[in-house]
């Protein structure tokens, strides 16, 4: 799906310039409160979840559905699975996208962790080829620019036919790089934990330091290859480490 990268981008960008604003309205209060806090601990959390929601209220509001004119959204909602409440996506040439904005210094927090499953891979599915650019499931990091074209994201992807850890282009957006987390049907039906160091992956794919990340997204899309799809994503949390951290130190 093309518009995602675009939206998401503008959507941050329209929320600085106010949020900017705000602050240069209320820089006498800003300035008290952090007298305030000076005075307390300044101990960074390890662990900073992006809760999916409960049962009984639904999806949390800060996960913001981001649809699209062409095409009906992707259904998502939360089930109970093994007595934990978990995020269900279910696509038939369909696609929408969940989008939970932060503001999040990757050097502080380098490390993203989550859980996924598929039911199965998509056969038309091709990474290379706009035509194919659908997937079970896939988990966004997005760097916002005021430029729009300038944004970039990793998009961590359950590919289709790429070879596990095989780093490309999307064909819509090339500062859209997409990385093959798990890849084929070898692992479907199975609860997969991944751990991804992004501080680093940003500095191996595009050669310098992250800027801000701006947020994190996910999607499970069918809409170019009129298939059909269904994933499960759960325990989505961005963990405070050493920059140069390996992710696998963090996977149970």
């Amino acid at each position: 799906m093309p518009c995602i990268h675009k939206i998401v981008t503008q959507h941050l960008i329209i929320k600085q310039v106010a949020v900017c604003s705000r602050h240069l309205l209320h820089t006498a209060c800003l300035f008290c409160c952090l007298l305030v806090l000076a005075g307390a601990s300044l101990v960074r959390a390890a662990d900073m979840p992006l809760l999916f929601g409960d049962l009984d209220a639904g999806i949390s509001s800060a996960w913001r559905e981001q649809s699209f004119r062409a095409t009906d959204p992707t259904r998502y909602r939360l089930i109970e699975e093994d007595g934990e409440v978990v995020l269900e996506a279910e696509s038939r040439k369909q696609a929408s996208g969940l989008i939970y904005e932060i503001d999040v210094d990757l050097a502080s927090y380098p490390i993203l962790v989550w859980r996924w499953k598929v039911e199965g891979i998509l056969p038309a599915g091709n990474a290379l080829a706009k035509e194919g650019d659908d997937y079970p499931a896939r988990v966004y990091v997005v760097f916002p620019h005021w430029f729009t074209p300038k944004t970039r994201s990793i998009n961590y992807i359950w590919a289709n036919r790429l070879a596990q850890g095989e780093v490309v282009p999307n064909p819509f957006f090339g500062n859209a790089r997409m990385v093959a987390v798990q890849s084929g049907n070898e692992q479907t039906g199975i609860w997969i934990t991944e751990c991804r160091n992004v501080y680093q992956d940003y500095r191996k794919i595009f050669g310098e330091a992250p800027p801000q990340a701006g947020a994190i997204a996910l999607m499970t899309d069918t809409d170019n290859t009129g298939g059909q799809a269904r994933a499960w994503y759960a325990d989505i949390r961005l963990v405070a480490a050493e920059r140069g951290a390996d992710p696998s130190a963090y996977c149970p």
